[in-house]
C-alpha cells in the first residue's frame, strides 16, 4: 500500500455547526482513514464557537497557537500552545479566543466529525 499523504494547503476550509472555521485534513471522507478524523480549527479574534457537545464523537483538541478560553461542563479554563484538551462523548463545551491572533487547535475526533453529531445548547 501507497502512503496515503494529505498536505493541509489543499484541504478547503468550512464551517462546522458550532461556527468553527475547519480544514478537515485526514477523514474518511478524504483518505484511507476510516473510524476517526483530524482536523486543523481556527477562532478568529474576538469569536468563539457555539457552545455545543457530540452525542457519540470524542474529541481532542491541541492548541497550536494564540491563547484562549475553554468552558467544559460548566467550567471555565485558559488555554495555550502545547494544552491538549480532552473532550468526551456528551460534554458540553466551548472556545473563545481571548488573545490578539487566531486560536488555532487541531481537533482529533473519534467517530469521524459529522454536523449531525453536534448539539448546539446555547440559544
Amino acid at each position: 500500500m501507497s502512503p496515503n499523504i494529505i498536505n493541509i494547503n489543499d484541504c478547503p476550509q468550512f464551517v462546522t455547526k458550532d461556527h468553527s472555521k475547519i480544514r478537515e485534513i485526514m477523514a474518511p471522507r478524504n483518505s484511507v482513514i476510516a473510524r476517526q478524523s483530524l482536523a486543523e480549527a481556527v477562532v478568529p479574534v474576538g469569536s468563539a464557537t457555539d457552545e455545543h457537545y457530540h452525542k457519540d464523537s470524542e474529541e481532542i483538541y491541541f492548541i497550536l497557537s494564540g491563547v484562549g478560553e475553554i468552558q467544559v461542563n460548566g467550567e471555565s479554563a485558559p488555554v495555550r500552545v502545547g494544552d491538549a484538551i480532552a473532550l468526551p462523548p456528551g460534554t458540553v463545551h466551548k472556545i473563545w479566543n481571548r488573545g490578539d491572533s487566531d486560536l488555532v487547535f487541531l481537533c482529533v475526533c473519534v467517530p469521524p466529525y459529522e454536523h449531525d453529531d453536534t448539539v448546539i445548547t446555547e440559544k
